[in-house]
């Protein structure tokens, strides 16, 4: 390492505090962070241990459909993770054709999510006791191996950049027609 050069990120700990500077910095706040530790006993990673964070933003002001979820990972093989946008769409029942929307969603998440990355869109149906179905969508960037070797300025600029490519997704017209019940703009 030259000097001035960033190490790369070796512990959940400085992960954590990376990630969350960058989503920070866009304007959303903490709502919860959980960290647990499992110890695998038998089958395929028997001995192993992982240490695992799970943080939550929230907007400070507007509706609270939307939050950014984070799941970080410490494991033998290294440290991973991924940002999700998980957002509260309308009931099951008033949303459509689920093969439309997921397309539609599709769609807005290659205009405004970063292209080098997988952007895997999940569209999840909920039966609860009430007996509608509810509906939410995940917009997920998984943080490369690459961006957590480069450093803590590198995980939150990451963290920062996609956080405002979420702020364009959520403020899209296609997704804003899924929430307020609107219907798709043509």
């Amino acid at each position: 390492m030259s000097p001035g050069e960033e190490q790369p990120i070796l512990t959940l700990e400085a992960l954590v505090a990376a990630v969350r500077a960058g989503v920070e910095r866009e304007g959303w706040e903490l709502s919860g962070l959980q960290k647990t530790t499992s110890h695998q006993f038998e089958g395929r990673w028997e001995g192993d241990s992982t240490r695992s964070a799970y943080i939550f933003f929230h907007r400070p002001v507007g509706s609270d459909e939307a939050s950014i979820d984070v799941y970080l990972d410490e494991t033998s093989r290294g440290l991973s993770g991924n940002l999700a946008l998980v957002v509260d769409l309308l009931d099951l029942g008033e949303l459509g054709d689920a093969t439309r929307v997921l397309r539609r969603l599709a769609a807005a998440s290659m205009a405004a999510l970063p292209e080098h990355e997988r952007r895997p869109v999940t569209l999840r149906f909920r039966l609860p006791e009430t007996g509608r179905a509810e509906t939410e969508v995940r917009f997920k960037i998984r943080i490369s191996g690459r961006t957590i070797a480069a450093g803590s300025a590198a995980v939150s600029r990451f963290a920062e950049d996609v956080t405002r490519a979420f702020a364009a997704v959520l403020g899209g017209a296609d997704l804003q027609a899924l929430v307020s019940g609107d219907g798709f703009p043509t």
